[in-house]
């Protein structure tokens, strides 16, 4: 079949011969039968796309084995056209034109890496609507309007894959959502952001500072120039939105995740937990309560055990620990991020959908039958680690015990340094209710012997209770 350019069409005198053989084509795709290459629609040609469209080259070959039919890139639409890319894409694919390109006749399938809300949503949606299945790496979007997404894919009978959302090539929706769909999980604890793990790891090796971590970062391409995404925790709480509700069969949005970053982490925190034989990373968590009614999902920087295999997961890597009733607990580990890494999951998708399309089948869909309730921060149950300056004179451990006491927090251990007239109480405690935590640090606060609270950070890892 020759191909069509970006947003054009067949020449004049052959139209309707050219509209009968699309109609004739996605007939015998539904019908499990196939004449031709699947036309595929590239929105975005950066970092991401760029590899995309390499892979797509160098493993026609294969690409076309394994799913039975060659693939055919039928356009790439783009901000700019002039601009240089990393990619040897073929100019007279290029259209600035996105929403012509994902509402053409001829078109099976569209990728989207371009990222963000808007225009990604509406051009998604446009696709969806016209029944072409969607391959999307768009974490935020889902995190956000996963149930729009979900519901329009439903409605017009299209697949909508998105491996690559989270954990870049790392092999982790799939199984959760098909692999683990005959199991009941307990608890998804992971690294999920390749940059705060490499500034946190460089905190940790080499005892440098935040900023000086992060300035390392950004010159090694691993941080962006503004990093607030990665390092307030934005990027981490979508994925764990998606991660939570592929888990637990329940809607989740990056909203209903409690967010915390790691700018506020200082190379004491570090020295602190290292001491303590911890070491301190960036964690997504979601995990049943213990009555197993309702979720939380929450992200923060807090201290696991360097006996964990969590602790071992070094620079810009990313891990996600599953713990499953019957599978017990098991370990994805990988490259969570880069153009290479990340197209790697977008072509695995699309050989999934492609497959689909021309056996006329469909993948699962967005699975919310649990409906369980994410419940509030407060409510989630762990161990702390707080340091705590205070005045040098007896009975001060009393009271900050007392305090500790009153809403009901048990402490584990206590560590005392003195430095003159003041020294630094760290305390480690056994499992309490955030809310007590909070309630419990707003009291020592108003101590007239308690000078101030450097440090509150959960310890997670351990079964302490």
């Amino acid at each position: 079949m020759k191909p069509v350019a970006p947003g054009g069409s067949a020449e004049p005198g052959a139209a309707g011969a050219a509209a009968a053989e699309r109609r004739g084509r996605h007939e015998r795709l539904g019908t499990g039968r196939s004449e031709g290459p699947l036309k595929v629609a590239l929105l975005g040609c950066g970092v991401v796309g760029s590899q995309v469209v390499r892979l797509m080259h160098e493993q026609a070959d294969d690409l076309a084995a394994r799913i039975g039919a060659p693939l055919e890139l039928a356009g790439v639409a783009v901000r700019r056209l002039g601009r240089k890319r990393d990619s040897d894409v073929d100019p007279a694919l290029l259209t600035t034109d996105a929403e012509g390109l994902v509402t053409r006749d001829d078109v099976d399938i569209v990728i989207e890496v371009i990222g963000g809300i808007e225009p990604a949503r509406s051009l998604i949606l446009a696709a969806m609507a016209g029944g072409k299945s969607v391959v999307t790496a768009n974490k935020a979007l889902l995190a956000q309007d996963g149930a729009v997404i979900h519901g329009a894919a439903k409605e017009h009978g299209a697949d909508l894959y998105y491996e690559a959302s989270v954990a870049g090539a790392i092999p982790l929706l799939r199984p959760l959502r098909e692999s683990l769909a005959g199991d009941r999980v307990h608890r998804v604890l992971g690294i999920v952001n390749g940059t705060t793990n490499y500034i946190l790891d460089k905190m940790d090796t080499s005892g440098a500072s935040f900023v000086d971590a992060l300035d390392e970062a950004q010159s090694l391409g691993y941080a962006e120039a503004d990093p607030t995404a990665d390092v307030e925790g934005f990027d981490a709480a979508a994925k764990a939105a998606i991660l939570a509700g592929l888990a637990f069969h329940t809607r989740v949005t990056a909203a209903d995740v409690h967010r915390e970053g790691i700018t506020e982490i200082t190379a004491t925190d570090v020295a602190s937990a290292k001491a303590m034989g911890y070491v301190i990373k960036l964690l997504a968590i979601c995990a049943r309560s213990d009555g197993g009614g309702s979720v939380g999902v929450r992200v923060h920087p807090a201290m696991i055990p360097r006996s964990h295999p969590l602790a071992g997961v070094r620079e810009a890597y990313n891990a996600v620990f599953v713990e499953a009733e019957s599978g017990g607990q098991l370990m994805f580990y990988g490259k969570g991020a880069g153009g290479a890494p990340t197209a790697s999951a977008v072509l695995g998708d699309l050989v999934a959908v492609a497959r689909n399309r021309l056996a006329g089948t469909h993948g699962p869909q967005e699975s919310t039958y649990a409906d369980l309730r994410v419940h509030p921060m407060g409510e989630t149950v762990t161990r702390y680690h707080v340091s705590l300056d205070v005045a040098d004179k007896p009975g001060v451990l009393a009271r900050v015990a007392d305090m500790f006491a009153k809403q009901d927090v048990s402490i584990q251990t206590v560590r005392q340094e003195g430095h003159g007239d003041e020294a630094q109480l760290v305390l480690v405690t056994h499992r309490a209710a955030d809310s007590a935590l909070s309630a419990t640090i707003e009291g020592l606060r108003e101590l007239d012997i308690v000078r101030d609270v450097p440090s509150v950070m959960r310890v997670e890892g351990e079964d302490n209770h």
